[in-house]
């Protein structure tokens, strides 16, 4: 027999978010979200899920980002402690329009889903260039 040390107002609260369904505790898919160069990055933290259940989709600027952990004891093992967040776990963002959503790239490394979202050519700032005119005394001097 293994002896713990427990908290048990943690407990407490474990409890009431199984039968109550409470959603108080810490987003279970929290991320970091940031612009570099022409391309927009997401990562979220998913340790322990297997890539294969993960799923992403993008309608209308909305990306939807579902996965599912499973938890790691048998079916007929004795549970002594259940804190990891187990089930499927799901967060949308909106993107704005000077996103590129056609061109999405996905990647899964050491528990870490990144996305790299490119910046839509459109988006981008552009030098425009001016037409006609004579040339100035300046110029024609210089």
């Amino acid at each position: 027999m293994m002896l713990m040390r427990t908290d048990p107002f943690r407990e407490f609260d474990r409890l009431a978010q199984q039968v109550l369904g409470s959603t108080d505790r810490p987003s279970a898919m929290p991320m970091d979200a940031y612009r570099s160069g022409d391309e927009f990055l997401v990562h979220f933290d998913l340790p322990g899920v297997d890539p294969e259940t993960i799923e992403l989709d993008v309608e209308r600027n909305v990306l939807n980002v579902r996965a599912e952990r499973r938890g790691p004891a048998p079916e007929d093992a004795r549970t002594l402690v259940a804190e990891r967040p187990t089930g499927t776990f799901t967060r949308q963002l909106f993107l704005g329009d000077t996103l590129d959503t056609e061109r999405i790239d996905a990647s899964y490394e050491s528990g870490v889903l990144t996305l790299r979202i490119p910046v839509a050519e459109r988006a981008k700032p552009r030098r425009i260039q001016i037409a006609g005119g004579t040339p100035s005394r300046k110029q024609l001097a210089g």
